[in-house]
Protein backbone atom coordinates (compact mmCIF):
# COMPACT_ATOMS: atom_id res chain seq x y z
CA UNK A 1 0.00 0.00 0.00
CA UNK A 2 1.45 3.28 -1.20
CA UNK A 3 2.73 5.39 1.95
CA UNK A 4 -0.33 8.23 2.85
CA UNK A 5 0.42 11.78 2.71
CA UNK A 6 -1.52 15.13 3.50
CA UNK A 7 -1.14 18.21 1.02
CA UNK A 8 -2.95 21.17 2.81
CA UNK A 9 -3.38 24.99 1.96
CA UNK A 10 -2.71 27.39 3.90
CA UNK A 11 -4.11 30.64 3.14
CA UNK A 12 -1.98 33.64 4.38
CA UNK A 13 -3.92 37.11 5.73
CA UNK A 14 -1.18 38.65 6.66
CA UNK A 15 -0.70 41.45 4.34
CA UNK A 16 2.70 40.62 3.44
CA UNK A 17 3.54 41.59 6.91
CA UNK A 18 5.81 39.65 9.06
CA UNK A 19 5.04 37.73 11.72
CA UNK A 20 5.61 34.23 14.04
CA UNK A 21 1.79 32.99 13.04
CA UNK A 22 3.22 31.70 9.64
CA UNK A 23 6.65 30.29 11.20
CA UNK A 24 4.47 28.45 13.75
CA UNK A 25 1.49 26.54 11.29
CA UNK A 26 4.84 25.61 8.98
CA UNK A 27 6.43 24.16 12.27
CA UNK A 28 3.17 22.38 13.45
CA UNK A 29 3.17 20.95 10.07
CA UNK A 30 6.79 19.68 10.07
CA UNK A 31 6.97 18.53 14.05
CA UNK A 32 3.51 16.43 12.83
CA UNK A 33 4.72 15.12 10.30
CA UNK A 34 7.35 14.06 11.74
CA UNK A 35 5.14 12.39 14.75
CA UNK A 36 2.77 10.70 12.69
CA UNK A 37 4.86 9.01 9.92
CA UNK A 38 2.65 10.96 7.62
CA UNK A 39 4.25 13.20 4.74
CA UNK A 40 2.87 16.56 4.77
CA UNK A 41 3.00 18.54 1.56
CA UNK A 42 1.83 22.35 2.07
CA UNK A 43 1.03 25.15 -0.38
CA UNK A 44 0.78 28.92 1.06
CA UNK A 45 -1.57 30.76 -0.73
CA UNK A 46 -0.91 35.18 -0.46
CA UNK A 47 -4.64 35.72 -0.44
CA UNK A 48 -4.79 39.68 0.48
CA UNK A 49 -1.80 40.96 -1.43
CA UNK A 50 -1.59 38.20 -4.32
CA UNK A 51 -5.13 37.71 -4.10
CA UNK A 52 -4.50 33.84 -4.44
CA UNK A 53 -6.31 31.22 -3.27
CA UNK A 54 -6.53 27.40 -3.33
CA UNK A 55 -8.33 25.01 -5.53
CA UNK A 56 -10.19 22.20 -3.77
CA UNK A 57 -7.75 19.48 -4.87
CA UNK A 58 -6.21 19.40 -0.95
CA UNK A 59 -7.09 17.24 1.99
CA UNK A 60 -7.38 20.45 3.74
CA UNK A 61 -6.93 23.90 4.75
CA UNK A 62 -5.82 26.70 7.42
CA UNK A 63 -6.80 29.69 6.55
CA UNK A 64 -4.37 32.51 9.09
CA UNK A 65 -4.93 35.11 11.32
CA UNK A 66 -3.70 38.87 9.95
CA UNK A 67 -3.66 42.18 10.58
CA UNK A 68 -6.41 45.19 10.29
CA UNK A 69 -9.68 45.63 10.40
CA UNK A 70 -12.16 42.55 9.88
CA UNK A 71 -14.80 44.91 8.44
CA UNK A 72 -12.76 47.47 6.72
CA UNK A 73 -11.87 44.58 3.75
CA UNK A 74 -16.04 44.13 3.19
CA UNK A 75 -16.29 43.93 -0.61
CA UNK A 76 -12.91 44.57 -1.76
CA UNK A 77 -11.62 42.21 -4.48
CA UNK A 78 -9.51 39.95 -1.75
CA UNK A 79 -12.36 39.42 -0.05
CA UNK A 80 -14.79 38.80 -2.54
CA UNK A 81 -12.39 36.39 -3.93
CA UNK A 82 -11.64 34.75 -0.93
CA UNK A 83 -15.39 34.41 -0.14
CA UNK A 84 -16.05 32.74 -3.01
CA UNK A 85 -13.42 29.90 -1.96
CA UNK A 86 -15.82 29.71 1.04
CA UNK A 87 -18.59 29.23 -1.12
CA UNK A 88 -16.77 26.51 -3.11
CA UNK A 89 -15.39 24.35 -0.77
CA UNK A 90 -18.85 24.27 1.46
CA UNK A 91 -21.07 23.24 -2.03
CA UNK A 92 -18.37 20.33 -2.85
CA UNK A 93 -18.93 19.21 1.21
CA UNK A 94 -22.26 19.15 0.46
CA UNK A 95 -22.28 16.94 -2.43
CA UNK A 96 -19.34 14.68 -1.75
CA UNK A 97 -18.98 11.64 0.13
CA UNK A 98 -18.16 12.16 3.87
CA UNK A 99 -15.37 10.68 3.45
CA UNK A 100 -14.41 12.79 0.50
CA UNK A 101 -15.18 15.75 2.37
CA UNK A 102 -12.51 18.66 3.56
CA UNK A 103 -12.35 19.99 6.44
CA UNK A 104 -10.67 24.06 7.08
CA UNK A 105 -9.65 26.05 9.75
CA UNK A 106 -9.76 29.52 10.48
CA UNK A 107 -7.63 31.70 12.83
CA UNK A 108 -8.52 35.01 14.50
CA UNK A 109 -8.40 37.61 11.60
CA UNK A 110 -9.76 34.49 8.97
CA UNK A 111 -12.09 33.55 11.84
CA UNK A 112 -13.88 36.65 12.57
CA UNK A 113 -14.40 37.24 8.43
CA UNK A 114 -15.91 34.21 8.66
CA UNK A 115 -18.13 34.70 11.36
CA UNK A 116 -19.51 38.37 9.53
CA UNK A 117 -19.90 36.46 6.00
CA UNK A 118 -21.86 33.25 7.77
CA UNK A 119 -23.75 35.84 9.90
CA UNK A 120 -23.44 34.11 13.21
CA UNK A 121 -22.53 36.99 15.38
CA UNK A 122 -21.59 40.60 15.74
CA UNK A 123 -18.05 41.60 14.62
CA UNK A 124 -17.05 44.40 16.37
CA UNK A 125 -13.73 46.63 17.70
CA UNK A 126 -12.83 45.95 21.19
CA UNK A 127 -12.33 48.56 23.69
CA UNK A 128 -8.95 47.50 24.09
CA UNK A 129 -6.33 45.47 22.69
CA UNK A 130 -6.63 41.80 24.03
CA UNK A 131 -2.87 40.49 23.69
CA UNK A 132 -1.31 38.40 26.15
CA UNK A 133 -2.20 34.66 27.64
CA UNK A 134 -5.45 34.17 28.78
CA UNK A 135 -7.58 30.91 29.76
CA UNK A 136 -10.77 30.35 27.76
CA UNK A 137 -13.54 28.39 28.80
CA UNK A 138 -15.23 25.73 27.15
CA UNK A 139 -19.36 26.41 27.64
CA UNK A 140 -19.87 22.54 28.35
CA UNK A 141 -17.26 20.75 29.32
CA UNK A 142 -18.47 17.58 27.49
CA UNK A 143 -17.39 19.98 24.34
CA UNK A 144 -14.03 18.67 25.16
CA UNK A 145 -14.87 14.87 24.87
CA UNK A 146 -17.49 15.43 22.47
CA UNK A 147 -14.93 17.54 20.00
CA UNK A 148 -12.35 15.82 18.80
CA UNK A 149 -9.87 18.57 18.19
CA UNK A 150 -10.58 19.85 21.39
CA UNK A 151 -9.04 16.48 22.92
CA UNK A 152 -6.68 16.74 25.18
CA UNK A 153 -7.58 20.16 26.73
CA UNK A 154 -8.32 21.72 30.03
CA UNK A 155 -11.30 23.63 31.06
CA UNK A 156 -10.15 26.36 31.16
CA UNK A 157 -7.02 26.22 28.80
CA UNK A 158 -4.36 28.60 28.01
CA UNK A 159 -4.31 30.48 24.73
CA UNK A 160 -2.44 33.00 23.21
CA UNK A 161 -4.64 36.60 22.37
CA UNK A 162 -4.34 38.93 20.19
CA UNK A 163 -6.86 40.97 18.50
CA UNK A 164 -8.54 44.23 18.47
CA UNK A 165 -11.77 43.34 17.58
CA UNK A 166 -14.30 40.78 18.70
CA UNK A 167 -17.25 38.69 17.95
CA UNK A 168 -19.99 38.64 20.04
CA UNK A 169 -24.00 38.77 19.70
CA UNK A 170 -24.19 35.01 18.96
CA UNK A 171 -27.63 33.94 16.78
CA UNK A 172 -27.19 30.77 18.46
CA UNK A 173 -30.21 29.66 16.34
CA UNK A 174 -28.89 30.13 13.13
CA UNK A 175 -25.22 29.23 13.84
CA UNK A 176 -27.42 25.58 15.18
CA UNK A 177 -29.58 25.46 11.42
CA UNK A 178 -26.01 25.47 9.72
CA UNK A 179 -25.10 22.48 11.93
CA UNK A 180 -22.37 24.54 14.79
CA UNK A 181 -22.37 25.38 17.38
CA UNK A 182 -19.94 27.75 20.43
CA UNK A 183 -18.19 25.57 22.06
CA UNK A 184 -15.36 28.02 23.99
CA UNK A 185 -15.86 31.76 24.81
CA UNK A 186 -13.10 34.13 26.76
CA UNK A 187 -12.08 34.46 30.59
CA UNK A 188 -14.66 35.35 32.95
CA UNK A 189 -14.64 39.19 34.43
CA UNK A 190 -17.00 39.41 37.14
CA UNK A 191 -15.93 43.17 37.26
CA UNK A 192 -16.59 44.25 33.72
CA UNK A 193 -20.01 44.29 32.51
CA UNK A 194 -19.67 43.37 29.14
CA UNK A 195 -20.83 40.05 27.09
CA UNK A 196 -17.61 37.67 26.52
CA UNK A 197 -16.77 37.22 22.91
CA UNK A 198 -16.94 33.80 21.44
CA UNK A 199 -13.51 32.13 20.97
CA UNK A 200 -14.04 28.59 19.58
CA UNK A 201 -16.92 27.74 17.01
CA UNK A 202 -17.86 24.73 14.81
CA UNK A 203 -19.05 26.08 11.97
CA UNK A 204 -20.12 22.94 10.72
CA UNK A 205 -18.93 19.42 10.00
CA UNK A 206 -16.13 20.64 7.82
CA UNK A 207 -15.35 24.30 9.33
CA UNK A 208 -13.71 25.30 12.30
CA UNK A 209 -12.36 28.50 13.85
CA UNK A 210 -11.13 30.06 16.74
CA UNK A 211 -10.51 33.58 17.60
CA UNK A 212 -7.27 33.28 19.46
CA UNK A 213 -4.20 31.58 17.84
CA UNK A 214 -3.67 27.89 18.51
CA UNK A 215 -0.37 27.83 16.58
CA UNK A 216 1.47 30.07 19.09
CA UNK A 217 4.29 28.56 20.99
CA UNK A 218 6.40 29.90 23.77
CA UNK A 219 9.60 30.71 21.47
CA UNK A 220 7.26 33.24 19.61
CA UNK A 221 5.47 34.87 22.10
CA UNK A 222 7.99 35.47 24.09
CA UNK A 223 9.94 37.31 21.64
CA UNK A 224 6.39 39.62 21.93
CA UNK A 225 6.22 39.95 25.54
CA UNK A 226 9.69 41.63 25.78
CA UNK A 227 9.15 43.47 22.78
CA UNK A 228 9.40 47.25 24.16
CA UNK A 229 6.37 48.10 22.44
CA UNK A 230 4.52 45.09 23.86
CA UNK A 231 5.53 45.51 27.47
CA UNK A 232 4.75 48.68 28.00
CA UNK A 233 0.90 47.87 26.43
CA UNK A 234 0.48 45.11 29.04
CA UNK A 235 1.72 46.83 31.80
CA UNK A 236 0.07 49.93 31.20
CA UNK A 237 -3.73 47.80 30.88
CA UNK A 238 -3.01 45.14 32.99
CA UNK A 239 0.29 45.60 35.52
CA UNK A 240 3.29 44.47 35.23
CA UNK A 241 2.47 41.46 36.96
CA UNK A 242 0.77 40.17 34.79
CA UNK A 243 2.94 40.72 32.37
CA UNK A 244 5.44 38.62 33.96
CA UNK A 245 2.88 35.87 35.03
CA UNK A 246 2.41 36.28 31.32
CA UNK A 247 6.27 35.36 30.85
CA UNK A 248 5.45 32.58 33.33
CA UNK A 249 2.94 31.36 31.79
CA UNK A 250 5.45 30.85 28.62
CA UNK A 251 7.51 27.70 30.83
CA UNK A 252 3.94 26.02 32.00
CA UNK A 253 3.66 22.90 29.76
CA UNK A 254 -0.19 22.82 31.10
CA UNK A 255 -0.49 26.29 29.56
CA UNK A 256 -0.15 27.33 25.83
CA UNK A 257 2.02 24.54 24.64
CA UNK A 258 -0.61 22.22 25.40
CA UNK A 259 -2.58 24.20 23.43
CA UNK A 260 -0.18 24.42 20.69
CA UNK A 261 0.55 20.64 20.74
CA UNK A 262 -3.03 19.67 20.53
CA UNK A 263 -5.64 22.16 18.50
CA UNK A 264 -3.49 21.84 15.15
CA UNK A 265 -2.54 18.77 15.65
CA UNK A 266 -6.05 17.55 16.07
CA UNK A 267 -7.29 18.90 13.26
CA UNK A 268 -5.26 17.26 11.18
CA UNK A 269 -5.06 13.81 12.70
CA UNK A 270 -8.74 14.31 12.36
CA UNK A 271 -8.53 15.10 8.55
CA UNK A 272 -6.32 11.81 8.37
CA UNK A 273 -9.02 9.48 9.94
CA UNK A 274 -11.59 10.86 7.24
CA UNK A 275 -9.34 10.22 4.72
CA UNK A 276 -8.09 6.93 5.82
CA UNK A 277 -12.17 6.03 5.16
CA UNK A 278 -11.49 6.60 1.38
CA UNK A 279 -8.54 4.05 1.35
Amino acid sequence: MAAMHLSIAILDLYNGIPNEGMRCIQQILLQWQSTSGITVKYTIYDVRTAMKVPDLQYDAYISTGGPGSPLASEGSPWEIRYFDWVNKLHQYNLQAAPAAQKQAFFICHSFQLLCRFLQVGQVCKRKSTAFGVFPVHALQAAYLQEEPLLAGLGNPFYVVDSRDYQVIGIDALHLESMGGKVLCIEKERPHIQLERAAMCIRFNAWFFGTQFHPEADAEGMRKYLLRDDKKAGIIAQHGVDKWQTMLDYLQDVDKIMCTYQQLLPNFLTSVVEAKRQLV
